[in-house]
């Protein structure tokens, strides 16, 4: 043990062994988004990584982990009703002898991330899961526009506010750079949510049994460029609400933003049924250009 480590409270040395473990679970999934929050200001680093760390935990409890465990749909419902709650007194009282629910309390009181942002991403998840009792259920889920839109508020756009406070726990907007910012902030996180639908479409279908973008369970070519004009109006929209944003935050914006464009152009050129049987991606010399590309227009407008 370190002499920092040992001089520090048991409380301090356990949350930062909590935010190492939420930085392990996030290094283990995405690639993309580990080199993205490292472009995000110290400051904010940490958090954003607490915040992702809990998602990507529920994620993977409604996505198939519980399946390949043997666990049965109704102990499945049981584990993320637990794991809310969990969440909620965590962040009541800055403690959970679960290091990624911790992690994640500890930036929640922080940032000021409450019930009515967790409350909302923990029904999305729900909805994931398969009906704890009806044994003659539709084997694939479907979403109307309705659903959607509802599915997507819980499972992204609160995300997105949730980082949005992260950015601004330590700064002062007016009420319309306030609203701009939060319309942004869901915007983008609708958009990147659109994308990953449809670059998903082969692995939600057949695996995980849930149509998200169509209520009949496929999305032909037209459907499939309706939801591309969809997702790119969402990112102009986010886009717009990017120099509101500290300094420190923007370039990881928007390196982000600039790599869901690149992706939203590679699938609008990919034939629909294409979707259905392969992943798509940017290549990694692309990314490594996009994100200098993004450095390059947050070093002008702060030179302007």
């Amino acid at each position: 043990m370190t002499g920092a480590a040992h001089d520090a409270g048991a409380l301090d040395r356990y949350t930062a062994a909590s935010e190492r473990a939420a930085g392990r679970i996030i290094d283990a999934y995405s690639t993309s988004f580990g080199a993205a929050c490292r472009l995000l200001g110290p400051r904010h680093r940490t958090h954003v990584r607490n915040v992702y760390a809990l998602v990507r935990v529920a994620d993977e409890l409604v996505d198939g982990a519980t399946d390949e465990a043997g666990i049965p749909p109704e102990q499945q419902h049981l584990a993320l009703s637990r794991l809310e709650a969990e969440t909620g007194d965590a962040i009541a009282s800055g403690y959970s002898s679960n290091p990624i629910v911790h992690a994640f309390a500890h930036t929640a009181r922080a940032a000021g991330i409450d019930a009515g942002l967790v409350r909302p991403f923990f029904a999305s998840m729900r909805a994931d899961l398969p009906p704890a009792e009806c044994a003659d259920a539709d084997p694939v889920v479907r979403f109307d526009e309705r659903a959607h839109r509802t599915y997507v508020y819980g499972s992204a756009e609160v995300v997105g506010l949730m980082c949005l406070r992260v950015f601004l726990r330590d700064a002062t907007r007016t009420p319309d750079e306030l609203t701009t910012l939060e319309h942004g902030a869901r915007r983008l996180g609708a958009a990147f949510q659109n994308v990953n639908f449809l670059r998903d479409l082969a692995d939600d279908t057949e695996r995980l049994g849930r149509s998200y973008l169509s209520a009949n369970g496929r999305i032909d070519a037209e459907e499939q460029q309706r939801w591309v004009a969809v997702i790119r109006a969402q990112l102009a929209d986010a886009e717009a609400a990017i120099p509101l944003l500290p300094r420190d935050a923007r370039l990881a914006v928007t390196s982000a933003l600039l790599l869901f464009s690149r992706l939203t152009d590679r699938l609008a050129r990919t034939p629909a049924a294409e979707l259905y049987e392969r992943r798509i991606r940017v290549p990694a010399a692309q990314k490594a250009w996009l994100f200098t590309r993004a450095a390059l227009d947050v070093g002008r407008e702060r030179v302007s």
